[in-house]
């Protein structure tokens, strides 16, 4: 399948506000449009426990990459799931993604990473991720990961983000600490807000334990 014309997936891009407002998460919770199996509830989170495979992955520029170990590591991280032939739900996940980024502004690619993880790794090689980040993506600190079919759904399976069928595939975006290994999923259209909210509290987190962990040591000094 060809890739849509970057023209109609940033007219997608910039009609996310309506599509949140329309909640049109209810009508299209995942990429089955027919009526077939349940899908997770609209704007529905849960926390989460989630394990990387050690595989290798490859990015948008065609270099390989270690999911936790170069990516996650010790960072907070918003990561989506999408694939680039899909033009219903995958363009508003990777526009609210987009949002993120811009509402993050220098912080991500610092302290913060996304990172977009293709579905249809048989059909999304490098290449075409990259076009299609283009679209999306507003400075550095955002990945976009595909690889072999295998390393694939080894992926996904331990972020909980797996379906042998792409058309039952659920808007999703995780959002967690690298470093604690707190991790929250979001299924349907979050409002970006939302997910810079959990950042920045994963943030005060950190922060927290941090002066808890000084003032307790000083507690213990002769």
């Amino acid at each position: 399948m060809n890739i849509k014309p970057a023209s109609k997936l940033l007219s997608l891009s910039l009609a996310l506000p309506l599509l949140l407002s329309a909640q049109l998460a209810f009508a299209h919770a995942g990429h089955d449009h027919t009526g077939g199996a349940p899908q997770p509830p609209a704007l529905h989170q849960e926390k989460a426990n989630v394990r990387f495979a050690d595989v290798s992955l490859l990015d948008q520029d065609g270099m390989p990459v270690r999911l936790e170990k170069e990516l996650v590591g010790d960072r907070l991280v918003v990561m989506g799931f999408i694939y680039t032939s899909c033009t219903t739900v995958c363009p508003v996940v990777s526009s609210i993604m987009g949002k993120v980024q811009q509402q993050l502004g220098g912080r991500v690619g610092d302290d913060v990473q996304l990172v977009s993880i293709s579905v249809d790794p048989q059909r999304d090689d490098a290449k075409r991720l990259q076009a299609y980040a283009r679209t999306f993506q507003h400075g550095p600190g955002w990945r976009w990961l595909t690889g072999s079919p295998y390393a694939i759904t080894e992926t996904l399976k331990g972020l909980g983000s797996f379906n042998a069928d792409l058309s039952q595939h659920p808007p999703l975006i995780l959002v967690g600490d690298g470093r604690t290994g707190h991790w929250t999923r979001y299924y349907g259209f979050t409002d970006p807000a939302v997910l810079v909210e959990e950042i920045n509290r994963l943030s005060a987190r950190r922060v927290h334990a941090k002066s808890t962990a000084i003032a307790e040591h000083n507690e213990v000094q002769p």
